[in-house]
């Protein structure tokens, strides 16, 4: 983060951790400037997912949570109870809701927009693109509208992240400009953010080729410094309620 120039970033707990949230949360505690987390909901059948969410905000400081839909119980969607019970207590915490939507967004942008509809206090971010690469066919381009038509709802911020998952060519990733365009001019750059997807970025192009590459990218367009500004840090600033510039791009 010093080498790229980045001087605070949201930590997602990572999936090899499952729901053991100690390390992250070591971490939050010992740079409490530097970190703001994103913890893990665990969908359980028993209901006590609940109650770790509310300790993990409550009592350790987590300021999003992510929804991983391949965690619910087989044959089991976001929005059956336990989905919905810790969606609506998100909003009630004004903690974010992050969809990890990796095997593609058409199996789950029902639920999103059930959920969203339903409960519209609460923020939802999308991450990585909701993994929609470069349309190549009718169908990914339906898709793709999918995600832009998201942005009638207020409260869904899309992050412009994992560039090397979503991109169909290499370093600095061009071929996403479109993409970014089309996102800033749905959602407004005030509601897209960028993200590395650290550590699975390093041996791709490294944490500062990933954020070095946003400005190339924006270039292409091009887009005007001030909406880089909101997406290399002022809109996690914001949707996190933080003074910390999350990421500075000079």
């Amino acid at each position: 983060m010093e080498e790229a120039g980045v001087d605070g970033a949201l930590i997602v707990q990572p999936i090899s951790h499952k729901f053991d949230h100690s390390y992250v949360t070591s971490v939050l505690k010992k740079y409490p400037t530097k970190f703001i987390g994103c913890c893990l909901a665990n969908p359980a059948d028993d209901g006590s997912g609940l109650k770790q969410f509310e300790h993990l905000v409550l009592k350790d400081g987590y300021r999003a949570v992510r929804f991983n839909p391949y965690l619910w119980p087989s044959g089991e969607k976001m929005t059956n109870e336990i989905g919905k019970t810790i969606f609506k207590r998100a909003g009630e915490l004004n903690v974010a809701v992050g969809f990890m939507c990796m095997k593609g967004l058409d199996l789950h942008i029902s639920e999103i927009e059930q959920l969203c509809t339903e409960f519209p206090s609460t923020l939802v971010l999308l991450d990585h693109l909701a993994f929609c690469k470069p349309p190549l066919n009718d169908k990914e381009d339906f898709v793709f509208s999918k995600l832009l038509n998201l942005a009638r709802f207020p409260q869904v911020y899309v992050k412009f992240s994992a560039l090397f998952r979503v991109s169909r060519t290499q370093l600095p990733y061009l071929d996403l400009s479109p993409l970014l365009s089309q996102l800033v001019s749905s959602f407004g750059a005030n509601r897209v953010m960028w993200g590395s997807d650290f550590p699975f970025v390093v041996p791709e192009c490294g944490y500062k080729g990933a954020k070095e590459a946003v400005q190339l990218i924006a270039n292409q367009i091009p887009l005007p410094s001030s909406d880089l500004e909101w997406i290399m840090g002022k809109t996690a600033a914001q949707l996190f309620h933080s003074q910390l510039t999350v990421a500075k791009h000079e």
